[in-house]
């Protein structure tokens, strides 16, 4: 069993790109959906996508918030440890252009022309309440649930 910490778990994070963030839809069904990881290297728990309101994302989420997001570092060079995150917890809808200001890279730009003026921008948080990791043959859990995070 591994013995990771949520800053050793912050720190892999740092150059995963892309995660698949899993909702329910309304007849039941999983729906995953990639995401930019919008470069959140300060990751406690709580993590942030951008999306737009006329989504099935935010159809899902508003219906029923329990979600999961899944992470898989790049490849190394032969020999590397793959190394994987998933997160299960309850998504938020943020509306509020100051919160995405907080959240807002540079990167996103590609995906929203406006920046965070773009009509019917979206927020999402998700707070985990568990963390699951693989690292290489070694895994392990950090639970979450009660821990003081910003909001």
């Amino acid at each position: 069993m591994a013995d990771l910490t949520l800053e050793d778990i912050a720190e892999k994070m740092r150059d995963i790109d892309i995660a698949v963030l899993s909702t329910r839809t309304s007849t039941g069904a999983i729906a995953g959906r990639p995401m930019s990881n919008n470069g959140q290297v300060e990751f406690d728990g709580d993590t942030y996508f951008f999306t737009l309101d006329d989504t099935g994302t935010v159809q899902d989420i508003s219906s029923d918030p329990n979600v999961g997001v899944s992470y898989r570092a790049k490849s190394g060079p032969l020999g590397m440890k793959p190394f994987f995150i998933t997160l299960e917890g309850s998504a938020e809808l943020i509306r509020d252009k100051a919160r995405f200001a907080e959240h807002w890279t540079n990167d996103l730009d590609v995906w929203f022309k406006d920046g965070i003026e773009t009509p019917g921008l979206v927020m999402i948080k998700v707070h985990a309440e568990r963390l699951h990791y693989w690292d290489g043959f070694e895994e392990g859990e950090i639970p979450l649930q009660g821990a003081a995070r910003a909001a």
